[in-house]
């Protein structure tokens, strides 16, 4: 098991604005707050979209967390743009998780795991 901290990943939803803007903010100010380095994106589905390579640079880090929506959703836009992620990869759920569970997760604070939930 690695001990390095994991690199973080926070996208913002921005077009297709299915997470709500109060879990959005206070993850990210909650990240921002701390001492942890982060990516921050506006939108996967639009970098997937554009095949953008920094799906690639990002799925070759390990180990990887990332705040999104659900966690099939995001493996499928990974692999869709040809950067399929490690099963290992973390993804919470801002669309069910609490802005403090998402952030304590991600910063290694809390002992939940990311939860599934259905793709709709």
């Amino acid at each position: 098991m690695s001990t390095s901290a994991p690199r973080i990943l926070y996208c913002h939803c921005a077009y297709a604005r299915v997470v709500p803007a109060e879990v959005k903010s206070a993850v990210l100010n909650g990240l921002a707050a701390s001492d942890a380095e982060f990516d921050a994106g506006p939108d996967l589905c639009e970098m997937a979209a554009h095949a953008d390579p920094r799906l690639q640079e990002l799925a070759g880090s390990q180990p990887l967390q990332i705040a999104a929506c659900y966690p099939r959703a995001v493996k499928w836009l990974f692999a869709s743009a040809g950067a399929a992620l490690p099963e290992q990869v973390k993804v919470w759920n801002m669309r069910v998780d609490t802005a403090d569970v998402v952030v304590d997760g991600l910063l290694g604070r809390g002992g939940e795991e990311p939860v599934e939930g259905a793709a709709t």
